[in-house]
């Protein structure tokens, strides 16, 4: 968890906004930190997280979350922490003598076509309900990392959109509870290559979805030792017929056990 980001958002694991929807997007750099951040961020606030990890193994996310302080595993055995494996469980359904057991969260890479219903179910069964030893837990966390790598296994943008709509949905406006993406682009920013099916326009219809968004991009300068990249961090709240936009842009480092953010300007738009 990093203390300077929270500043930034004005929030605390005692202290947070529910019902928020948070994009994260990244270009031409790695903006998986601030997965790391909002996994351990909500598991402190005692959030109920459920975690589908579509690019990283489990031990991966659980040695950088000790470094940050938290453990994954204890989280699991409270109940805490609801995690999707899914390079693992892609194994059943790609190579089915690997594993006797199967979870149908992961069904779509049989036929794309069918759409991510079942994956949907596997959220909406890891949202509620008490932990190990009947503990109750504060408002439910649903983290994606990355959405986009379902548009490489044949899903098709309208399907991960509509998974998104109906996650906000139940996540956010029913249980009042707070949901983070992330969402990797390649190329040059507002780059079309007229690509329908491509992360570009997924990324577009998440921001008409979301409430707030950090996209992080690599400086423009090129690399820099004592800089790694620069994030902008937009809230957009509805005012009247359309949005408010508030954007402020930061540089940031990334340390072994956190991150520092320096302020680069402040800017404001209605879209």
């Amino acid at each position: 968890m990093f203390t300077e980001l929270n500043s930034i958002l004005n929030t605390s694991p005692d202290s947070f906004t529910q019902g928020e929807f948070i994009l994260v997007s990244d270009r031409q750099t790695d903006a998986s930190f601030l997965i790391h951040h909002f996994l351990s961020f909500y598991l402190r606030a005692r959030c109920r997280v459920c975690f589908l990890g579509l690019v990283q193994s489990f031990s991966h996310y659980s040695a950088v979350s000790q470094r940050l302080g938290v453990s994954l595993a204890q989280a699991k055995e409270k109940g805490q922490l609801v995690f999707l494996e899914g390079l693992k469980e892609s194994l059943s359904i790609l190579l089915p003598k690997e594993s006797n057991t199967e979870i149908q969260a992961v069904d779509f890479l049989r036929d794309p076509a069918v759409g991510l219903r079942s994956l949907y179910e596997f959220v909406r069964g890891g949202e509620g309900g008490e932990g190990g030893g009947g503990e109750e837990w504060g408002p439910p966390v649903l983290l994606v990392d990355d959405l986009s790598v379902l548009l490489s296994l044949g899903v098709s943008v309208g399907a991960a959109l509509d998974f998104s709509h109906y996650c906000r949905a139940s996540v956010c406006s029913q249980l009042q509870g707070n949901m983070v993406m992330l969402v990797r682009c390649d190329g040059e920013e507002e780059e079309d290559d007229g690509d329908e099916e491509g992360p570009e326009r997924l990324l577009k219809g998440l921001t008409h979805q979301c409430s707030l968004t950090l996209q992080v991009q690599g400086l423009p300068t090129g690399y820099c030792r004592d800089i790694h990249g620069q994030v902008e961090v937009c809230w957009r709240r509805r005012q009247g017929d359309g949005r408010q936009a508030q954007k402020k842009l930061f540089q940031y480092k990334v340390h072994d056990k956190g991150a520092s953010f320096f302020a680069r300007g402040t800017s404001s738009a209605v879209l």
